[in-house]
């Protein structure tokens, strides 16, 4: 008998090529589910593949046979990897797969902002055909200087690109990285100071206790009046609130944000009624090869563990801890 494994995910959302992967020994439960439904999988499920969902106490209390959680994307701030580990699920990511798609995507949000993108394609369809208004110039991404907050793989692949433009790279991360600096002429900074000298400023920390927040009101006032924000790491470590105040004011000239507090974003929320952001759909890793690769990694790790063996991409926390383990008990 197959063992059942629940998929935080529409079926035609999760690749082909990772099902055949785990179709033979698992029986895969996809949503939509009622919520009766969902009750009687997490039950019997030995493995969850999860989005956004909550994996908490509460979760975890409900899913005796769970065996393993695995994350389908990078961030992993909505596990409970404590509550996990206490029980001896395993809790993996997919960390490699998806740095590039993020990176372009952040580089799509600055050209989109600093060439006036968005602007410009309303101003084709409505008004340049009637001669009666000019189109506002935008910058060079030459010589400016970026600062990137968190120089791990994504950080690292928004520096590269960068560093193509020509552009001056600017970090604070919590470790400093000389390879980095070397290959990329790149300067480790403190985050003060990166706020007050760059140009274009990029998020690239996860989400914790100590990122939470991590911009407020006080760092928003260290940036340039024409600086842009860009996020595509999670919402919740801009003060929205306080972005919202200092783009209205123009204090700082516009955003990208692909990440927010609350997610979808209401149709209500004043972000959407600013003309200095261009925002878009948590779509960081959202390319066709990129998706694949994220489902063959979960597929692989849950392949990994109901055939008794630790999987690759362990989240850091548990390293150390099923690292030489070699049999689930």
């Amino acid at each position: 008998m197959k063992v059942k494994v629940y998929v935080e995910l529409k079926k035609e959302h999760f690749h082909k090529d990772a099902i055949d992967v785990l179709s033979d020994i698992a029986d895969l439960v996809f949503e939509p589910l009622s919520d009766e439904e969902f009750k009687k999988i997490i039950a019997e499920a030995s493995a969850a593949i999860i989005g956004l969902k909550r994996i908490d106490e509460e979760f975890l209390a409900k899913a005796p046979k769970l065996k393993i959680v695995a994350r389908y994307g990078v961030g992993y701030d909505n596990i409970d990897v404590n509550a996990c580990t206490k029980r001896g699920i395993y809790v993996t990511y997919t960390p490699d797969v998806l740095s590039d798609a993020v990176a372009d995507l952040t580089f799509a949000l600055i050209l989109s902002l600093t060439r006036k993108i968005c602007k410009a394609d309303k101003y084709v369809r409505t008004e340049w055909a009637k001669g009666e208004s000019d189109f506002p110039l935008g910058v060079d991404l030459k010589g400016k200087n970026i600062g990137i907050i968190g120089m791990g793989r994504i950080g690292y692949q928004v520096a590269k690109r960068a560093y193509a433009f020509g552009m001056n790279i600017l970090y604070y991360s919590r470790t400093r990285k000389k390879d980095i600096e070397k290959e990329l002429n790149a300067k480790f900074t403190s985050l003060d100071e990166l706020l007050k000298n760059s140009d274009i400023v990029s998020i690239h920390v996860p989400l914790n206790e100590k990122t939470k927040g991590m911009i407020g009101e006080r760092e928003l006032s260290l940036m340039k009046k024409s600086a842009y924000l860009i996020n595509t790491s999670r919402g919740a470590i801009i003060d929205q609130y306080a972005l919202i105040k200092f783009l209205k004011e123009k204090r700082i000239e516009g955003a990208g944000l692909d990440v927010f507090e609350k997610e979808p974003i209401p149709l209500n929320d004043p972000l959407l009624q600013l003309d200095n952001v261009v925002l878009t759909p948590h779509i960081g890793s959202a390319t066709i090869e990129t998706r694949r690769a994220m489902a063959m990694s979960v597929a692989e790790s849950v392949l990994s563990v109901l055939k008794g063996k630790v999987p690759k991409n362990l989240v850091p926390e548990q390293v150390t801890i099923f690292s030489r383990k070699e049999n689930i008990n």
